[in-house]
């Protein structure tokens, strides 16, 4: 059994963490920490926990983190980076959910951060984890920088196409929209239930900071740096991201489909969808998956992907543990195979 521990439990991604892993066949549960919770019963926070998890929240204490095989991090950004170090000297995997250890330029991460880099040295050898393209280097990895939400569903979208020189790496569009999860579990009037609901709007126009994530991924994948707008939006549902990719064809005769199909039939959180098909964000609610379909408008020289996914789950804490499951060799797809829940 992995022994895990959770830094940061009473966030919406830690409590995902949770869910999934209290049903995971080979997870032994821990330590979950909350240095204002302590004491408090999982379950009495979480009722949807109870009779899966009796363990009470207690405070972060690396001595407790060092019994465990893997600690996953589901804390706000500049946490994770000042606490990492000592668990890896201690032989202790970690898998952060956060943003300290995407950017492998630390300047440009302080300056979108807002902070400086407690870890800068252990920047380098982060792996981004992201499976569906960087699995061989996930396999041997120490510490693992978890994608966000909105770079996975995009990079997912985009991957094949740049992968093959398809498209122009110039003038990309990332039109994309998240429920109000994504904001995290805490009071903000913005995240009301009165000023969601019935609301739509943009937001991070000028520059969100998952931008210099996607531009980093798409430019590795393309082998060149890529222009791209990202402009996300707020919607008034709880989970979800879809997100709306545009490229510039380069040149004719390629079937999309079928590259699409190939690149990801052997993924088992990609879902390439029939031939016109509209990927709906509620059929990935609670689940691991990503669900795309590629469209030609008119037969022109614009591609369209759409590309949905939980963004608490593919986009978080599912992705999280779909990684511990290649740190040691467990079935990639343990603890995943869920249904999503309709309606």
């Amino acid at each position: 059994m992995v022994k895990a521990g959770i830094v940061g439990g009473t966030g919406y991604t830690g409590v995902e963490l949770l869910r999934l892993l209290a049903s995971h066949p080979q997870v032994e549960l821990r330590v979950i920490t909350s240095r204002s919770e302590e004491g408090t019963p999982v379950a009495e926070m979480f009722p949807n926990l109870r009779g899966h998890v009796d363990l009470a929240f207690s405070v972060p204490d690396i001595q407790v983190l060092k019994q465990c095989d893997v600690v996953f991090f589901a804390t706000p950004n500049g946490t994770a980076m000042t606490m990492v170090r000592e668990l890896l000297e201690a032989g202790v995997k970690v898998i952060d959910l956060a943003a300290d250890f995407r950017l492998k330029d630390v300047p440009n991460w302080e300056k979108w951060y807002g902070m400086g880099h407690a870890s800068p040295e252990l920047v380098a050898e982060a792996v981004y984890g992201l499976p569906e393209w960087n699995r061989e280097a996930i396999k041997g990895a120490r510490l693992v920088a978890n994608p966000g939400c909105y770079p996975t569903a995009v990079v997912l979208g985009f991957l094949p196409l740049l992968e093959q020189g398809l498209i122009s790496c110039d003038g990309l569009v990332a039109d994309a929209k998240s429920g109000a999860s994504g904001a995290g579990r805490k009071a903000a009037v913005g995240t009301l239930l009165c000023e969601v609901e019935g609301n739509f709007k943009a937001y991070g126009v000028a520059g969100h900071r998952h931008l210099p994530e996607i531009r980093q991924t798409l430019g590795l994948a393309a082998g060149r740096e890529v222009g791209l707008t990202f402009v996300p939006h707020l919607v008034p549902m709880v989970r979800g991201i879809h997100a709306t990719l545009y490229g510039r064809l380069k040149g004719e005769g390629v079937n999309l489909q079928e590259l699409y199909e190939s690149r990801y039939r052997n993924e088992p959180f990609v879902d390439v969808l029939p031939a016109g098909s509209h990927p709906e964000t509620r059929s990935v609610r609670g689940i691991n998956t990503c669900r795309i379909a590629v469209h030609q408008p008119q037969g022109g020289d614009t591609v369209v992907v759409l590309s949905a996914i939980d963004n608490l789950v593919k986009g978080a804490a599912g992705q999280a543990v779909q990684n511990m499951n290649i740190l040691f060799s467990l079935p990639e797809t343990a603890g995943l195979e869920g249904i999503a829940v309709l309606p």
